[in-house]
C-alpha cells in the first residue's frame, strides 16, 4: 500500500476531522481513508460541453433549416 503525508492543513479542519473520527469510532488516518474511498467510489463524467448535450437532447425531434435573413445596406451614422 502507498502511504503520502499532507502537509499544512488548517487547524480548524484537523480539528473537524478529528472530531468526526472519534464519532465514527476511527483513528483519524482512517478516517481520512474512509473519505477518499467513498469520495472515489463513483465515477464522474468527464465534462460535456454545453451545446453537445443540447444537440444531442433535441436530435430525435429532428432538425431546422433555416434560411439566413437578407442583409440590408448599412445605414448611415447619425449626425449630432
Amino acid at each position: 500500500m502507498a502511504s503520502i503525508t499532507i502537509r499544512r492543513i488548517d487547524e480548524d479542519i484537523k480539528e473537524r476531522l478529528r472530531r468526526r473520527a472519534a464519532r465514527h469510532g476511527r483513528s483519524m488516518e482512517d478516517e481520512v481513508r474512509e473519505l477518499l474511498r467513498t469520495s472515489l467510489a463513483t465515477e464522474t463524467a468527464e465534462p460535456v460541453n454545453l451545446a453537445e448535450r443540447i444537440r444531442a437532447r433535441f436530435a430525435p425531434l429532428g432538425g431546422v433549416e433555416l434560411d439566413p435573413p437578407e442583409r440590408e445596406p448599412v445605414r448611415e451614422p447619425p449626425r449630432f
